[in-house]
């Protein structure tokens, strides 16, 4: 069972736009990335409140915190990023889900393409960020986002083989691999035993922008029939990218979004499975 979730800032900055887009989709969760052009860790306690006033009136939940947590240079200062983390959990807790996406670290300025200098720093780092999340009841969900540590299929097994424990899951973006030239098969079968998470949006390797989900290099037939063979029950998160996207966030607007949420819905019940 795939529970539909969406980036909701894809449609729009304004949150009330954001929610009549999707109660028209048929989508009660939103992947909580920013509202009003502001990420979700840098929005006032009085923009969180009145957004929460907002979901609660109009019966939303969040999957997730879709935080940029990790997504700092393996170099830079730990703590600082670490109370922005403290501040992904709090509001994890205030919002009622219990999910958090990170990632693993961008290299340092003049990278050489070597990550090795630096592997036991990203790990040491994601570790340290799973005992607080063990601490306090919170699951973060890697996502395997481009130029991060966890981009590619062999240093995401070492980072799943490395950081274990029930709270460190992985998000799973079949575009992603695409986008960076890596076969998402092969990703996805490294993915496959910790993927709880999912992010739906395909990529053709080298275009500007993403494509409906199974038009594109994201394999999204066969990833989700096998999804459905073992029994997938969690998120299924829209983040199409139709108009653009990056480092920050992406944009794919109110008129096609619904045509997102279409075509993989599509993909789900041709797999035999079901989307609510």
């Amino acid at each position: 069972m795939f529970v539909l979730s969406a980036f909701a800032d894809e449609i729009s900055p304004e949150p009330q736009e954001q929610i009549d887009v999707l109660k028209a989709c048929g989508i009660r969760h939103i992947e909580f990335r920013s509202i009003h052009k502001t990420n979700v860790l840098m929005l006032s306690d009085a923009q969180i409140a009145d957004f929460k006033a907002l979901l609660d009136r109009e019966g939303f939940k969040l999957s997730a915190i879709g935080s940029p947590i990790g997504k700092i240079r393996v170099d830079e200062p730990f703590e600082p990023h670490l109370e922005k983390f403290r501040r992904a959990i709090h509001l994890a807790k205030l919002f009622g889900t219990p999910n958090i996406r990170i990632f693993s670290y961008y290299p340092p300025e003049n990278f050489d393409g070597d990550w090795a200098p630096y592997r036991d720093e990203v790990m040491n780092r994601m570790k340290a960020k799973m005992a607080i999340a063990e601490a306090e009841g919170v699951m973060l969900f890697h996502e395997n986002e481009h130029k991060i540590y966890g981009d590619s299929p062999v240093r995401l097994h070492d980072l799943y083989h490395t950081v274990k424990g029930p709270h460190f899951k992985a998000a799973f973006d079949p575009a992603n691999f695409a986008y960076c030239g890596y076969d998402t098969l092969v990703g996805w079968e490294v993915c496959k035993p910790y993927t709880a998470h999912f992010h739906v949006k395909d990529w053709i390797t080298g275009q500007p922008h993403g494509v409906l989900a199974g038009e594109g290099g994201g394999q999204f037939p066969m990833i989700i029939a096998d999804m459905v063979k073992m029994k997938y029950s969690g998120f299924a998160t829209m983040e199409p990218h139709l108009l653009g996207g990056g480092p920050t966030g992406g944009m794919t607007g109110p008129e096609l979004f619904p045509k997102a949420v279409a075509a993989f819905k599509k993909i789900v019940e041709t797999a035999g499975g079901m989307c609510s």
